[in-house]
């Protein structure tokens, strides 16, 4: 390693909030990716319905989409920090909602879809706030690896999580939403001690501020390429709704293979998130990131094919690693073109297309697996994929022609 890249890790190290921040999402991501699991599960424990496990999807979708916009306005005119670690107290109370129901048998299908619900209606407001958070607590150059080390954490979270809330599930979900509860507790608690500078924008809250990301979005082709990249590809070929399906009756391996298969794309991330930090993209950012999510969309394919449990999960590590490009490389290019009195806006429009993408995406698994079985889901959407990535190369020239990411 190069001592340019060496100093620059020191360098982002050693920003102290920063890396509270990051073992704060940390935290609150693996208790979240545990809860989703059991969620998923239980559902399909209680209904047997493919139907049901797309629902929990869209109506977490509904009221993001609702407030999200008005979220992006509240990140640019509170202390972003505060307003991170608020969400993270909402979320320890829907962890143990979750927890209490399940314990004392009055859990159902509404239950879950309530809570659903909620949830949705926190991550409107905790992603606007986390993504913006980061251009306060690091230098401008140390940025694009901020956000391959903050994806690094999500990673290792979104691997031990799935793989802890499956190897608990043996003992019953609400073994699962209590350990959830604790660890929801500790990310609010690290949270809520991040303290940071920030100008709030002049001007009275109004509908037109409020929808200025969106018009900032919509007049910089190379952002909306990028975001809308991201959505129409996860959107179609996403397959994490339907994982209990694979799980439960196709590859036949129960909780614990539901736990080991989610994890499976996170710990693809991980593995490319570690080679962007050694290494971050220098050049031909655009066809990087329409590779990967041709290669996305391919290994989706092979995932929907697959009756071998080996095979499943290397293809479901390959779609986490290709995704990772597009994440970090997304990411990167919202937090360097947007101006800081709006980032919370143009972040709360990117959090809607990421909703739209894995929600949206997860009711669309679930009714097409409804109609015409879960394996055409999976492989028409990967083929899906495949078919965007081509068309958003010739839709979007700025995107494709996107050579150096300003670090």
């Amino acid at each position: 390693m190069s001592p340019t890249h060496d100093d620059s890790l020191r360098a982002l190290l050693r920003e102290r909030l920063h890396t509270q921040f990051v073992v704060a999402r940390f935290m609150g991501l693996i208790a979240n990716q545990m809860l989703m699991v059991a969620l998923g599960w239980q559902m399909y424990d209680l209904t047997g319905s493919a139907w049901d496990l797309g629902l929990v999807g869209l109506v977490q979708f509904v009221p993001a989409l609702l407030l999200t916009l008005p979220a992006g306005q509240l990140a640019d005119r509170v202390n972003r920090a505060r307003l991170f670690a608020v969400v993270l107290g909402l979320q320890v109370g829907i962890a143990a909602t979750l927890w209490s129901s399940t314990a004392m048998g009055w859990v159902s299908r509404e239950v879950i879809l309530g809570v659903s619900v909620t949830l949705g209606a926190a991550r409107a407001f905790y992603m606007p706030a986390q993504q913006a958070l980061t251009p306060l607590l690091v230098p401008r150059h140390l940025i694009q690896r901020a956000v391959a080390l903050a994806s690094s954490a999500m990673q290792i979270s979104s691997i031990g999580g799935p793989a802890l809330g499956g190897l608990l599930y043996v003992w019953g979900p609400a073994t699962v939403y209590g350990v959830c509860t604790a660890l929801m507790g500790l990310a609010f608690a690290l949270a809520f001690a991040v303290r940071v500078r920030q100008s709030p924008p002049v001007g009275a809250a109004t509908w037109e501020s409020a929808l200025a990301g969106l018009h900032f979005v919509w007049n910089n082709k190379l952002l909306l390429g990028a975001i809308s990249l991201d959505l129409f590809a996860v959107l179609l070929g996403g397959a994490t709704a339907l994982l209990p399906i694979y799980a439960k009756d196709i590859l036949q391996v129960g909780p614990e293979g539901l736990g080991v298969l989610r994890a499976a794309p996170a710990l693809g991330a991980l593995i490319m998130a570690t080679v962007l930090m050694r290494w971050p993209i220098r050049r031909h950012a655009g066809q990087r990131l329409l590779q990967a999510v041709a290669v996305f969309g391919l290994a989706t394919v092979v995932f929907g094919f697959s009756e071998s449990f080996v095979l499943s999960f290397l293809a479901l590590v390959v779609t986490g690693a290709a995704d990772n490009v597009s994440v970090v490389t997304r990411i990167t290019v919202v937090q360097l073109e947007t101006p800081d009195e709006i980032r919370g806006r143009v972040s709360a429009v990117n959090s809607i297309f990421i909703g739209a993408s894995n929600q949206l995406g997860e009711f669309e698994s679930g009714a097409v697996a409804a109609a015409f079985g879960a394996v055409a889901s999976v492989v028409s959407g990967g083929v899906g994929t495949l078919f965007v990535a081509w068309t958003w190369g010739r839709w979007f020239p700025k995107l494709k022609a996107l050579d150096r990411l300003k670090d």
